[in-house]
This record gives structure tokens, C-alpha cells and sequence, in this order.
């Protein structure tokens, strides 16, 4: 079978094994697989988690194949996963927090195994049925959107706050699709680039305001930000952040921060500002994503702006680098 691999040298399909399932594990033929922003900061040696070279390929949907022993999953379900792979035992998965395993892997990231294969063997509890309502391109927004969803819980809802999105890729659309699912009062987005913030307010935010302009963000908003979730994650964006909230507000970081910033704690404990990180997402937020496309309250109609087949996997992580597009697939 083909298997994408990133090295230093690049991008390039790799000839392997199709796996087999152990027991507990499912065998996946992929279907759709999003190229997402930690691959292409894993390829520019920007990416504070992911050595080279890795396998790519967490946000993937596929059809069971083959079942191992103990799997009640029938052979053709239609499935998406959870990429990251918890111990179970530590005191975090006893708690219910999976996400934040203190032994944790993660499926194409760190990992012998990435969804930007024909195949790949994954452990069922992983696996999240897709419904007959969702075809294959919508169903491969159903794990980037599982993020937002879990930052917005995090912070207790979105219902009646004023919110501003700090970045608008993939993640800052879908962030602004569960804040209006959610009934937030106002909703302002910022974009450093034209052409981004024309693409974001194509999804009708309140506004869409350029990152440098910190004054104008408040002004859209009318008051501080209840929440502001940092898409980015740099020095610059923090500071912004921090500001927008300023009094009483919170911070949701939800990019992985390519280096560490500096936070001023003085006015972190002054303002009673909260910092909060969200790393990636639970069940629970998955079950309410695939309810949220069902329904139509995340319209993701238009982000998938480039879809190639496999064999162009290099093609797609350019394209994914550019700037031009929303979302990048590669289909099987």
C-alpha cells in the first residue's frame, strides 16, 4: 500500500505493508484525510511536538475493512477517529481527560502509523461512527471542529458573551461557526493578510478586523472580550489577546504555540484575567461536532478549497503552506 512521509527532504509516498489488526483494532481504508496546519509546521521544522520524519494524517475518515477480536464494529461502517492515543491508566484517562494523558501518543504526529495512507490499524475506542447524513468532505471537518467545540466548553459556553477570534484558518472559521451555533452576542475575527480577512467575512462574523489594528478589535466589539481564542498562538497574538479581555476576561489558547511568549503577570493578577489552554478535544466534543454538521449549525460549506488524490500529497502540503486555501484533503 502507499503511506505519505514527511522527512527533511520533503514529502513523498512510501510503499508499505497493509497492517493487520490486532485485537481491540480496527483496519481503516482511508477515504479523506485533511492536511493540517501542525503538518505543515511539522515540515518547516516549526512544530514544537512532531520530529522528523512521522507518518502525517490525524484528520482522517475511512471505511472498517477488517475487525480484530473483541471489535463489534461491522465491516463497511463509515468512520472518523480521534487521533490521539491515551495509557487508560494514568490519573488523567482515570479522570475522563484522555486528551491530556501523561503517556500520550498521538496517530499521525508521534506515531508508527498516519491516516495519509490506503490502510492503517487503529485501536476501536478511537473510532466515531459517521452518520449516513454526512458525505466524505463533510465528514472530514467532523475532527478539526471537535477542537473549537472543546475550547467553548472549556470556558462554559459561548450563549449571550462577546468573542474574538485571533486568526482565520481552518480553526478560526470553525471556532466561529460553534460561537453563532452557540448564540454568542458578537463575534469579531482578525486576519493579518487581505485576502484573509476577505475569506473570513464570507462567513458573516460581526466583523473581520486587520491583527494590528488591537484598538478597532474593541471597538467592533463594543466592550472587552469575554473570550478570546488565540488560532495563532505567537507573542503577538497574546498580547493582543490579553489586552482585548482586559478586565476579567479569558484567553482560550487554542494554536500550538511554535516557541514559548512571555506573559504579563502583573496585569494577569490585577485584571483577574484567566489563561486557558485546549488540547484538542474529548468524545463528547466529537458526538456534538457530528451533531452540529448534521444539523447545519457549522456550515462548512466552501472550506474544503483544494481536494487532491493521494499520490499528490506533496502538492497538497503546498498548497496547505500557501495561504490560498481554507482547508486542504487529499482523498484515498
Amino acid at each position: 500500500m502507499r503511506r505519505v512521509v514527511v522527512d527533511r527532504s520533503g514529502v513523498s509516498i512510501a510503499e508499505a505493508a497493509v497492517p493487520e489488526p490486532g485485537a481491540g483494532e480496527v483496519l481503516v481504508r482511508m477515504a479523506m484525510a485533511g492536511v493540517c496546519g501542525s503538518d505543515v509546521h511539522a515540515l518547516q521544522g516549526k512544530h514544537p511536538f512532531i520530529t522528523l520524519p512521522y507518518p502525517p494524517g490525524h484528520e482522517v475518515s475511512g471505511t472498517v475493512e477488517a475487525v480484530g477480536t473483541g471489535v463489534p464494529l461491522p465491516v463497511g461502517a463509515r468512520v472518523t477517529m480521534e487521533p490521539f492515543l491515551p495509557c487508560w491508566a494514568c490519573k488523567q484517562c482515570r479522570a475522563g481527560r484522555q486528551n491530556i494523558c501523561e503517556n500520550l501518543r498521538f496517530f499521525g504526529c508521534a506515531h508508527d502509523q498516519g491516516g495519509m495512507a490506503d490502510y492503517f490499524t487503529v485501536d476501536q475506542r478511537r473510532l466515531h461512527v459517521i452518520p449516513d447524513e454526512l458525505d466524505w468532505l463533510r465528514a472530514a471537518f467532523i475532527e478539526p471542529l471537535g477542537t473549537p467545540v472543546h475550547a467553548a466548553r472549556l470556558v462554559g459556553g459561548l450563549a449571550g458573551k462577546t468573542v474574538a477570534i485571533l486568526g482565520a484558518g481552518t480553526i478560526g472559521l470553525l471556532t466561529l461557526q460553534v460561537a453563532r451555533a452557540q448564540q454568542a452576542a458578537r463575534v469579531v475575527m482578525t486576519a493579518r493578510s487581505q485576502r484573509s480577512r476577505d475569506r473570513a467575512a464570507g462567513f458573516e462574523p460581526d466583523a473581520v478586523i486587520d491583527a494590528a489594528e488591537t484598538g478597532a478589535v474593541r471597538e467592533a466589539l463594543g466592550e472587552s472580550a469575554d473570550v478570546v481564542f488565540d488560532c495563532v498562538a505567537e507573542q503577538a497574538t497574546m498580547d493582543q489577546a490579553l489586552t482585548l479581555a482586559n478586565k476579567g476576561g479569558t484567553v482560550v489558547v487554542v494554536g500550538v504555540p511554535p516557541a514559548p511568549v512571555r506573559i504579563p503577570l502583573p496585569m494577569v493578577q490585577d485584571s483577574q484575567l484567566r489563561i486557558q489552554g485546549s488540547a484538542t478535544y474529548l468524545p463528547e466534543d466529537f458526538a456534538d461536532a457530528i451533531d452540529l454538521l448534521v444539523s447545519n449549525r457549522a456550515d462548512v460549506t466552501g472550506m474544503a478549497t483544494a481536494v487532491r488524490p493521494l499520490d499528490e500529497a506533496a502538492a497538497a502540503f503546498a498548497d496547505a503552506a500557501s495561504g490560498a486555501h481554507i482547508k486542504v484533503l487529499l482523498r484515498g
